[in-house]
């Protein structure tokens, strides 16, 4: 759910950089790992497949069906990013996206409950994938998706929201929750190759301290905003320096002015204690801010060779757009690249669609151009 995608990075990095951030790159001469000047190798979408907050949107796999064709032939990518919770679900989805040609990127993301399930959820995930790749597919398998935040017992909290409230006010051993992350990141990696044999991964946050060499491709969400392309450039190179490639497993942002600036925290305009949920604020629509920002973080990773970017994310049912309704307009503060649209906006159980948003069309004309020119 992309209201937990990105905390304040410049609190988290306060703790990290206290334990030495240094240590996160290997010593010796930088061994470059993109391939600059030949454009990214794949470029895809993230698609969550976890279940809704209500009977309307829960995960349908008809729905599925049609969205990943849209996934192909609209949004013209050949990558999926197949993630979330429920080992059907995901395992359905990374089926349908490898039958219809798509690289599968696939990476579970069961949390809040105990490790020993974590692991077996993604166990089972990954022998799946195992024999997908077998089969000829095109798949990868990430082990998972930022720890601290979904893993009880890194960091203190009950859920999701409370570590993130934890994470803001720094009240965590950052110490210990390095260990804590560090010991689970380990035990997640050995799992991923006791059932993967084709290449791992791990979708961190841009500011976590990981130990890559467990890894063969470098995962990094990232949600940065700068002014000038460079200093994109100048951040995303130190992590080229462990030699290994390099995929931006969710960039995005939200869809009113402002929302780039706030580098991951665009979600955090909805106030959840009102019912139904509102908008804080005024905030300001705008669906070509979003567009644009995609569109230069593409170009930055295009200039870069990076290995791959998924844009976060594809839908959300549960942030439907309200335009005659902006303060309970929840799509204002989801990442997606579609809009959900209820037939009867005020009924739960009402059925709905998505359109296209601006980014959508953005990103189809890149992505579409590069496939072009590859045929």
């Amino acid at each position: 759910m992309e209201k937990t995608k990105g905390i304040d990075r410049a609190q988290f990095l306060t703790g990290a950089a206290a334990l030495g951030g240094a240590a996160l790159l290997p010593p010796g001469r930088a061994e470059a790992a993109g391939r600059a000047g030949r454009g990214l190798r794949r470029r895809g979408v993230v698609y969550t497949v976890g279940e809704g907050e209500t009977p309307a949107t829960a995960f349908s796999t008809a729905r599925m069906r049609a969205d990943l064709r849209a996934v192909r032939d609209d949004l013209h990518a050949d990558t999926v990013d197949v993630t979330g919770d429920g080992v059907e679900r995901l395992t359905a989805t990374a089926a349908e996206a490898a039958e219809l040609g798509l690289h599968v990127w696939l990476q579970p993301t069961l949390g809040d409950v105990p490790e020993r399930d974590i692991l077996e959820h993604l166990a089972e995930s990954g022998r799946f994938a195992e024999r997908l790749r077998r089969q000829g597919a095109s798949v990868e398998l990430s082990v998972g998706c930022e720890f601290w935040l979904f893993v009880p017992g890194i960091v203190p909290g009950a859920n999701v929201m409370e570590r993130i409230e934890n994470l803001r006010n720094g009240t965590v051993d950052w110490e210990l929750m390095q260990r804590r992350l560090d010991r689970f990141t380990a035990k997640a990696a050995k799992v991923g190759r006791s059932v993967f044999r084709g290449r791992l991964s791990y979708a961190a946050a841009q500011d976590d301290r990981v130990d890559w060499n467990l890894f063969d491709v470098v995962g990094i969400d990232y949600y940065s905003y700068f002014r000038e392309r460079d200093d994109y450039v100048r951040e995303l190179k130190r992590y080229l320096r462990w030699g290994k490639p390099l995929a931006i497993t969710e960039f995005g942002t939200c869809a009113y002015v402002g929302a780039p600036q706030t580098a991951g925290m665009g979600w955090d305009i909805v106030d959840y204690d009102k019912n139904p949920p509102e908008i804080k604020g005024d905030p300001v629509r705008s669906e070509r801010v979003q567009a644009a920002y995609l569109t230069d973080l593409l170009d930055v990773f295009e200039s870069m060779g990076l290995y791959a970017a998924m844009a976060f994310e594809f839908v959300t049912a549960d942030a439907p757009h309200r335009p005659d309704d902006p303060r309970h307009d929840l799509d204002l503060a989801s990442y997606t690249i579609t809009k959900p649209l209820k037939d009867r906006p005020d009924d739960p159980s009402s059925d709905w669609h998505w359109e296209p948003k601006e980014a959508f069309h953005a990103l189809a004309r890149r992505y579409g151009s590069r496939r072009a020119a590859h045929i």
